[in-house]
């Protein structure tokens, strides 16, 4: 069985989310958010592609919590590189505690090795900002009931460079071209990967993504951007050094995903996250 429920903007779906899917154990199971669309129904998020199997949509993923893989494929080993581990963890969804058709709040244990290492509370909810954009508010709080400190790491502070990734994670589909990638300031995957930024946006064929900050401890991650190889972006955790979670401690992140159709410039992207942020 695998329960998912259906999101509305407008009165129109633009997202599912799988709360209990069936999935290898390697590619760390966890829910997700997909299919996601634009208003008038493009789909702007990819599950299982064959680059790389173990991206699911939209969700929370990290390659390294004290060890543990809740990213899924290979682990990042010093001096050795991509490694089959059997460290993979997996996000258990405990229960909502609050369901709308517009959002929800949510319960997870991060498990692994029989253990619960991190108790997660999510909310995510939606919300209409024009006739061809919506916003997505990703909110995650993680909290460490391991009863030890801990750490989490991404495979740039396990010694690969640029591989900050770990966090929230949008996998966007895979299209002819590249999409392209700019920010207020800067233009291309190169000028955009690893900066701090207000907002960043990914922009296919027929729709864009701008994702925000919407926290000052969320602003301070720099993101982490692919476009050329596969299209995606997300926030780094932890992008030059490992993040320490003390025992009992919490790290809270809130993510503002514009969902528009069409390409809209710098300044409407500004004005739609502004928009999006104070709704």
């Amino acid at each position: 069985m695998n329960p998912a429920i259906a999101l509305r903007c407008a009165g129109r779906p633009v997202a599912r989310y799988l709360t209990r899917p069936e999935l290898a154990r390697d590619h760390s199971p966890r829910p997700y958010l997909h299919p996601v669309t634009t208003l008038a129904g493009v789909r702007v998020t990819e599950l299982l592609p064959e680059d790389h199997p173990h991206h699911l949509g939209v969700g929370v993923a990290v390659p390294d919590v004290a060890g543990h893989n809740f990213w899924g494929g290979r682990t990042f080993v010093r001096d050795q590189g991509p490694t089959d581990l059997d460290n993979h963890g997996e996000q258990r969804h405990d229960g909502f505690k609050l369901r709308d058709p517009d959002g929800f709040v949510e319960e997870l244990s991060w498990t692994a090795a029989d253990r619960v290492l991190l108790r997660e509370h999510r909310t995510v909810a939606v919300a209409a900002l024009t006739d061809a954009a919506w916003a997505l508010d990703f909110t995650f709080s993680l909290t460490n009931v391991s009863g030890e400190d801990l750490s989490i790491g991404s495979p740039a502070t396990n010694g690969r460079p640029g591989a900050a990734y770990g966090g929230f994670f949008w996998r966007a589909p895979k299209e002819r071209t590249a999409p392209a990638v700019f920010s207020a300031d800067a233009d291309g995957e190169e000028g955009v990967h690893g900066g701090r930024a207000d907002w960043v946006a990914l922009a296919g064929e027929g729709w864009t993504l701008v994702f925000a900050g919407a926290t000052d401890p969320t602003r301070r991650d720099p993101w982490f951007v692919r476009a050329a190889e596969y299209p995606g972006v997300g926030s780094s955790l932890a992008h030059d050094r490992r993040l320490p979670v003390e025992a009992g401690g919490t790290v809270v992140r809130r993510v503002v995903t514009v969902v528009a159709d069409g390409r809209p410039d710098r300044a409407e992207a500004a004005a739609l996250v502004r928009k999006a942020v104070a709704s």
